[in-house]
C-alpha cells in the first residue's frame, strides 16, 4: 500500500494514465498524486488548462489531456517529484518519458543508464536524449530517456554510474536542507533506522513527505551497517495536516466572543 511503502499499486498508476486514443495523439502528463496534502504548483505552472483549477488546495490535480501539450512545465515544479510526460509516438518500439531528476552526478546526453521502478528495483537499460538543467537553487532538472513501451509505466528514476565520490555537502533533503554529512553522522553514531534519523533532523517531514530522500538514506544506512537496503523499512509516512481557512478561525472566536457576553 502507498501509505505503508510510498510505492503507488498498478490501479493507481494505471488511473492517472490518458485512453489509448489519446495515448497515440502524442506527448501527455501523467501526474502520480494519489494523498491529498496543501500543494497546487502544478495548477499555477501550467497555462493551457490541461490541469484545472483546484475547488480547495488539498485536492488531487484534474488533468484535462485534451488540452495537455507535455510542455513539461508542471513536471519541474512539483515538490513531490510526482509528475512526468510521455510520448508513445517518439518511435515504433519505443516511448520517450521525461521524468524529474535531483541526484548527482546528472547524466550526460547519449549516456545509456538503468531504469529504476518506483520502488529503486531495475527495470531497464534507458537512454539519455536529454537534459534539462534550469540554473537556480530551486529549479529542479529534468531528463527525456528513451523507454520500452511495455515498460513506460514501470520506469521511474535512474541509476547513473558514480564517476567521482559523492561530496558530502549534496543536499539529500531540500525540504529540511539536510546534508549527505548530517544523514552520515547520524548512522555513524547509532541512528540506523530511517524513523530514527527523521526524528531528530525532520528529513522527510516536508511537503514530499520522503518521496526522494527516503531511499537515499537507506541506502546510506545499507552501506554503512553492511545490511541488505531490501531489509530496511522505509519509515512511517504522514500526509500534511489539511488547512484551515482563516476565516473558519475568526467565525469561532466570534462565537465565543458572543458566549462570553
Amino acid at each position: 500500500m502507498l501509505e505503508k511503502t510510498g510505492v503507488p499499486t498498478k490501479e493507481q498508476i494505471d488511473s492517472v494514465f490518458p485512453s489509448e486514443e489519446r495515448m497515440k495523439k502524442g506527448p501527455f502528463v501523467v501526474v502520480e498524486c494519489f494523498q491529498k496534502i496543501p500543494c497546487n504548483p502544478c495548477f499555477t505552472a501550467c497555462n493551457r488548462d490541461g490541469i484545472k483549477a483546484f475547488e480547495d488546495i488539498n485536492d488531487l490535480p484534474d488533468v484535462d489531456h485534451d488540452n495537455c501539450n507535455g510542455c513539461t512545465l508542471c513536471v519541474s515544479k512539483c515538490p513531490g517529484l510526482a509528475i512526468f510526460v510521455v510520448d508513445m509516438t517518439y518511435s515504433e518500439d519505443k516511448a520517450l518519458l521525461k521524468i524529474p531528476y535531483e541526484f548527482l552526478p546528472l547524466p550526460r546526453e547519449g549516456d545509456r543508464v538503468m531504469g529504476l521502478s518506483h520502488s529503486g528495483e531495475e527495470v531497464e537499460e534507458v537512454e539519455v536524449i536529454k537534459v534539462q538543467n534550469p540554473k537556480g537553487f530551486d529549479k529542479t532538472p529534468v531528463i527525456s530517456l528513451t523507454v520500452s513501451k511495455d515498460k513506460v509505466k514501470e520506469v521511474r528514476s535512474i541509476k547513473v554510474p558514480k564517476e567521482r565520490d559523492r561530496s558530502e555537502d549534496e543536499i539529500v533533503c531540500r525540504c529540511s536542507d539536510v546534508t549527505l554529512e548530517d544523514v552520515r553522522k547520524l548512522i555513524r553514531t547509532g541512528h540506523t533506522t530511517f524513523d530514527e534519523i527523521k526524528k531528530i533532523s525532520r528529513i522527510g517531514m516536508g511537503p514530499c513527505q520522503g518521496r526522494t530522500c527516503s531511499q537515499l538514506v537507506i541506502r546510506e544506512i545499507a552501506s554503512i551497517t553492511g545490511q541488505d537496503p531490501s531489509s530496511l523499512l522505509p519509515g512511517t509516512y504522514r500526509p500534511i495536516v489539511k488547512s484551515l481557512e482563516m476565516g473558519k478561525i475568526i467565525e469561532a472566536l466570534e462565537k465565543e466572543k458572543l458566549k462570553s457576553q
